[in-house]
């Protein structure tokens, strides 16, 4: 198991955590949002425990992945679930380093 969050030696991760979520508040936020909504979104979410602020990001990433998904097969309706879910790899890892990874892509269809 690794090193404790807290206590007599914490991970270097651990210390980057704990002064991340002490820091004071940035003064970025969306201009449609109050200073106090802003307020209470870092209290809510510095009061998250960590599984859930990951469960969060895992919603946040499988939403983006959907949504590109539909993208693609609204752009090539015509294409595979193959070529669908290569070019959804090149979104997320960029043409380069797909094509290391997997090889090039086939030729497209539904251009």
């Amino acid at each position: 198991m690794g090193r404790p969050l807290h206590g007599p030696n914490p991970s270097l991760f651990a210390r980057w955590y704990i002064a991340l979520m002490h820091r004071p508040l940035p003064n970025r936020r969306a201009t449609d949002t109050s200073d106090d909504a802003a307020q209470a979104q870092y209290r809510v979410m510095r009061a998250m425990s960590p599984g859930r602020k990951v469960a969060l990001v895992e919603d946040a990433n499988r939403t983006a992945r959907r949504l590109a998904l539909a993208g693609i097969q609204m752009r090539f309706p015509d294409a595979s679930d193959e070529e669908r879910s290569r070019r959804l790899i090149d979104l997320i890892l960029g043409e380069e380093l797909a094509g290391q990874a997997f090889g090039p892509r086939g030729p497209a269809r539904g251009r």
